[in-house]
């Protein structure tokens, strides 16, 4: 006797439809699905350190991500546009995905990584940028990345200063900062003001492939 052969359970979704009508595929992004619009509003509403932040208002990706642009400019001024846009958009993937602590993400492993790097990668592209950066501005975006951690780390996480810089060392040659905590409006704002400049530095640079 046969048995009757039962359909096959639907895939689970894996995109997510964002505000400006796009569906972005988490496992397989196209660049084309990625507008900086919807990773602006998204970032906007993250917040860094789970939330675990001092005063009424969460401090967010997308202030931390203006706050790392200008660190990275610090760092290496001169630097070409092109790769400060780099660093604008390096947390660009948790706009979908969220922030999660390092602890976190150790624990989860490779998975979360890989679907994290595709993400990246597509919003690279979409931007003009290669999928990988070269590792001299990799390390730059993680120095001025690890910088702003130690200020929000001692400013707004309860952190010591000595043990910030156990974590996340000295920020070194970066001026120091005082934050005030902007609402989401606010961040989403900057943000997007800041990629319309270097968008329009990049546009105008006499050699867009100058190297870094």
């Amino acid at each position: 006797m046969n048995r009757p052969v039962s359909p096959k359970a639907a895939p689970p979704r894996a995109w997510q439809r964002m505000l400006s009508g796009r569906r972005l595929d988490l496992l397989d992004p196209s660049p084309v699905d990625v507008e900086i619009e919807d990773i602006a509003h998204g970032l906007a509403r993250v917040a860094r350190w789970n939330g675990q932040t001092a005063g009424p208002l969460p401090f967010s990706v997308a202030q931390h991500s203006v706050l790392v642009e200008q660190f990275c400019s610090q760092l290496k001024p001169g630097w070409p546009a092109k790769w400060r846009l780099a660093a604008l958009l390096h947390d660009a993937p948790e706009f979908v995905i969220g922030d999660l602590i390092s602890p976190f993400k150790a624990a989860l492993g490779g998975d979360y990584r890989a679907i994290e790097r595709r993400l990246l990668h597509a919003i690279h592209l979409r931007f003009a940028l290669p999928a990988d950066l070269p590792d001299p501005v990799e390390r730059l975006i993680k120095r001025a990345d690890r910088a702003s951690a130690f200020f929000e780390a001692t400013q707004l996480a309860g952190f010591a200063a000595e043990e910030a810089r156990k974590f996340f060392g000295e920020p070194a040659g970066v001026a120091p900062v005082r934050l005030s905590v902007m609402t989401s409006e606010a961040a989403q704002a900057a943000y997007l003001a800041r990629f319309a400049e270097l968008s329009a530095d990049l546009a105008n640079a006499p050699d867009p492939l100058a190297r870094f």
